[in-house]
């Protein structure tokens, strides 16, 4: 499903509205009372991302390839100085 026309400039911190309500994914969610991220593959392959609790916020914009390196790294314990 195409979420994006040619017309419409997709950039990092547009409101996530602009981008509609349809399509959007909590790649997972767990016991945090419902503050969870949603994420969104846009036409051009690239993925979008917002905060669940405000739908209408910003949205940030990652190639695949900078979404697959933060994910890999993640994994790889990278990002753990963010939880202490």
């Amino acid at each position: 499903m195409e979420r994006t026309t040619s017309r419409q400039r997709v950039y990092n911190g547009m409101p996530a509205r602009e981008l509609g309500s349809e399509g959007w994914h909590k790649p997972w969610s767990g016991g945090n009372g419902g503050n969870c991220l949603e994420a969104m593959k846009l036409a051009d392959g690239r993925l979008a991302v917002r905060q669940s609790t405000d739908p209408d916020g910003p949205a940030l914009i990652y190639t695949s390839d900078e979404m697959t390196a933060f994910i890999r790294e993640a994994k790889a314990g990278e990002a753990d100085f963010l939880l202490t």
